[in-house]
């Protein structure tokens, strides 16, 4: 109790997720009761001097409950039109379970986060809605997405609350759902997670029918939060004032644990974006960036792949392919593929007042765990 008294006693700015499955009854309808409950927890959050971001699944759910479908669609038009229609109801339900509060509706993409400007804007929005005492509601905007929402989406909103925490620079992130943290080979709950790729070995494959996500994309959310320097904590949301109780200290769900420090605004973003190409290095490469903390330089490339502009997000890969970094690319992909494998005197040669000693300096990238 008392390391979770450590990490989560002095919170002041938290995000908290709720999935598709967590908000539905036993008859699989929208859980208005539920959702009050959760309403009542955050406003006496708020009373303790807490912010408090909701992102909420439930869009697509409710409107396969409104429009009687037995199962989710797997036509990108059909699955759009079903969170049209679910969309309002969702936030009729959390707008009537805040009463007398407001709460505003965001919307994001993928493609919102992935813009350095866009990204930076959602942040200020979501301030300013705390500013004036409304409660934020985030969801995937499932009725714009293309292909993310069929195969590559936020992973059931659980990277979108890790990117919306990076966003507000939340202290904490809270993803309820209806199990009790991380189980264990034995089914047993894992109440500390100090390492990630430890905890990856426990991952269990099953994700329920109305969800997208799985404890895996809860994973690649703690990876992304932890690593930033806060703590994320995965709880049954079921648990009688759950948020409350976790805020208090009580060994509730898994908690995981923060890196020491805190990573600046922009290493945390470039922890999350999509990279839009990929740089190929050798081993000595690998050996500079990984030990040594070294920038990224031509001479180490060994192949490009994909089309990216000056300022893109890329990823570093290992001989191998396994991607150990990404950062922010001095060039784009035409020149590097000019230039790679090139000494920085024939990078100058080559380029003139136009050449960079790196592809990527050092401040601009990030490991990967």
């Amino acid at each position: 109790m008392e390391t979770r008294k450590k990490y989560l006693s002095g919170v002041r700015s938290m995000v908290v997720k709720l999935g598709t499955q967590l908000l539905s009854d036993a008859s699989k309808r929208l859980d208005t009761k539920f959702l009050a409950q959760i309403a009542q927890q955050v406003k006496t959050l708020r009373q303790r001097g807490v912010r408090v971001t909701i992102v909420s699944s439930g869009a697509v759910g409710s409107g396969m409950r409104l429009l009687n479908l037995p199962r989710r669609p797997t036509d990108l038009a059909m699955l759009q039109a079903v969170a049209a229609a679910g969309q309002p109801l969702l936030m009729h339900a959390w707008a009537h379970a805040f009463e007398p509060l407001p709460v505003a509706q965001l919307l994001l993409t993928r493609e919102d986060i992935d813009n350095r400007r866009r990204f930076l804007n959602i942040r200020n929005t979501i301030n300013a809605v705390h500013e004036l005492g409304a409660v934020p509601i985030i969801n995937e905007n499932d009725t714009i997405s293309t292909d993310e929402m069929m195969r590559i989406s936020f992973g059931d909103n659980d990277i979108l609350a890790g990117l919306v925490a990076h966003a507000t620079q939340a202290n904490l992130l809270v993803l309820l759902t209806v199990v009790d943290g991380l189980l264990d080979d034995n089914s047993q709950s894992v109440r500390v997670v100090p390492n990630i790729v430890e905890a990856r070995k426990l991952v269990r494959r099953e994700k329920s029918a109305l969800g997208k996500g799985g404890m895996d994309s809860k994973l690649l959310a703690a990876q992304m939060v932890t690593s930033g320097g806060d703590a994320m904590v995965v709880a049954n949301g079921r648990e009688k004032d759950v948020l409350l109780r976790l805020l208090d200290g009580e060994v509730l769900g898994t908690l995981f644990l923060p890196a020491e420090s805190r990573r600046p605004s922009r290493i945390r973003w470039i922890s999350g974006v999509r990279p839009k190409g990929s740089v190929f290095v050798d081993a000595g490469a690998v050996t500079a960036l990984v030990n040594k903390g070294k920038s990224l330089l031509p001479a180490g490339i060994t192949k490009v792949e994909g089309e990216f502009e000056s300022g893109d997000c890329i990823a570093v890969r290992s001989p191998e392919g396994i991607e150990i970094a990404r950062g922010l690319s001095n060039y784009d992909s035409e020149q590097v593929a000019l230039i790679l494998g090139k000494k920085t005197s024939e990078v100058r040669t080559l380029l003139g007042e136009a050449a960079y000693d790196e592809v990527i300096h050092r401040d601009n990238l990030v490991l990967q765990q």
